[in-house]
């Protein structure tokens, strides 16, 4: 289930993530992008609320350099259970989502993907170190600055007002 590569990154451009298809997609492709990065999950009580607001999201801003990052998990219930054909599948036929959906991931513990790890470091206070459930969601600036972490059930669209002041 290890999906990325990178020890130790210095910049979020500095990993590699592979997508739901197994192809190795280097993070660098997204320089200069605002990026919302999401630990998904298709059985869960929040997905309709999230995959519609993400959708929302990305069809009103992905013109202006926004991509939505979404990654599913199972960690959480296990309400990822699908394999990535499944959950990709899913993801386009009920949602019709347009954003890409990578490799299911783990965000804690010892598996944790380096993706997250690094996503992780910054100073969250309340937050502490670990992803509380499906859903949590990382807001990265430009210049792939993590400047943002967001609860599960925080909803996309509240986060429309940070999304534009960054890509101002």
């Amino acid at each position: 289930m290890t999906s990325q590569t990178t020890e130790n990154p210095e910049y979020i451009y500095d990993l590699t993530v592979k997508d739901a298809k197994g192809k190795y997609v280097n993070l660098g492709i997204y320089k200069g992008k605002v990026l919302l990065i999401v630990n998904v999950a298709s059985k869960c009580r929040m997905t309709n609320l999230n995959y519609t607001e993400l959708n929302q999201l990305y069809e009103k801003y992905k013109g202006q350099g926004l991509e939505i990052l979404a990654f599913p998990c199972n960690q959480f219930g296990e309400e990822e259970p699908g394999s990535n054909d499944e959950i990709s599948e899913f993801v386009c036929a009920r949602f019709r989502s347009e954003f890409p959906i990578f490799d299911k991931i783990e965000v804690n513990g010892n598996n944790a993907s380096p993706l997250y790890k690094y996503l992780k470091l910054g100073n969250w206070g309340i937050f502490g170190d670990d992803i509380q459930w499906n859903f949590a969601k990382f807001l990265i600036d430009k210049d792939g600055q993590v400047v943002h972490r967001y609860y599960p059930t925080t909803s996309p669209l509240s986060l429309e007002y940070d999304i534009k002041k960054l890509l101002e």
